[in-house]
């Protein structure tokens, strides 16, 4: 199972961490998308990011993560649910080149990245920093230690291919804390771990090469898939909320109605015919 999300806890610490490996997902989403290689290792590491997120912070729910700015790279978007459900977009300016090792800030130029937390039962959240970090990870231990106030570092890689992620975070210390350096000697540790090797070495492996010395636990890994939310039916309430006087006009005018969901391409189309039984349910 290569597309999973593994979490693993030191034995009497509160030092926990998350590992994402993504392989199938990635192309789920790529084919139906043109993007330079520079996009898709960015868009493939802010979808790592959302599952190692939407993990940590325990929503029953769904987390999006939007970055935003004013250069060629207009806007990305990750999203995920409790589910390790996940989807990806870009929007650039179609005539720009660029670089194949392009940074973040090259891309989207001065902007800001959004965190949305949309529980499924409580109030949405959403948390604003600006992309001042060289990388997806920094900008978001930027969020962590604005809003968590707990230490937590990322470390993110993409090849456009393949995409990883691995999470470290220490929770408030207790009595029954038996190492008090623990928390700088692990994220040492994880330091010394080259990108290409959280890319290639699975799960096990990267746990093994980092931690061999320390206690670590491992419950079952869990898998991530690639699922857009869209649907005829959301697609229909849409319609339903410009008003049926516009889209009567939309339908005189082209003879149908098309939309395309922009995440998966799937095109809905709905007829005079549909429109019109469409607002007779409204009045009934």
């Amino acid at each position: 199972m290569r597309d999973l999300r593994q979490r693993f806890y030191f034995a009497h610490s509160p030092v926990r961490g998350e590992i994402v490996q993504l392989t199938q997902t990635l192309n789920d989403i790529f084919n139906k998308h043109d993007y330079p290689l520079a996009i898709k290792r960015l868009l493939g590491e802010l979808l790592t990011a959302s599952v190692l997120l939407t993990a940590t912070l325990k929503l029953e729910g769904r987390l999006s993560l939007q970055a935003r700015g004013n250069g060629a790279l207009k806007m990305m978007m990750a999203e995920c649910n409790h589910h390790h459900e996940i989807r990806g977009i870009a929007q650039l300016d179609e005539q720009a080149i660029f670089a194949h090792d392009a940074s973040l800030k090259s891309c989207l130029g001065e902007g800001i990245l959004v965190i949305t937390l949309e529980p499924e039962h409580g109030q949405r959240y959403q948390g604003v920093v600006s992309l001042e970090g060289e990388t997806i990870s920094q900008c978001l231990e930027s969020y962590f230690s604005q809003s968590e106030q707990l230490p937590t570092r990322l470390w993110l890689a993409s090849d456009a291919t393949h995409a990883a992620g691995l999470l470290l975070q220490a929770l408030p210390q207790n009595q029954d804390d038996e190492d008090e350096d623990r928390w700088p000697r692990v994220v040492q540790l994880t330091q010394t771990l080259k990108p290409e090797e959280l890319l290639e070495l699975s799960t096990d492996e990267v746990l093994y090469r980092l931690y061999h010395e320390e206690s670590v636990t491992l419950p079952n890994a869990e898998q991530v898939t690639f699922a857009c939310t869209c649907s005829r039916e959301n697609t229909a309430n849409a319609l339903v909320s410009i008003g049926q006087a516009e889209c009567d006009d939309i339908v005189a005018e082209q003879g149908d109605i098309r939309l395309n969901c922009q995440f998966c391409h799937t095109e809905y189309v709905f007829t005079a015919r549909d429109v019109s039984q469409l607002f007779q349910r409204q009045v009934h």
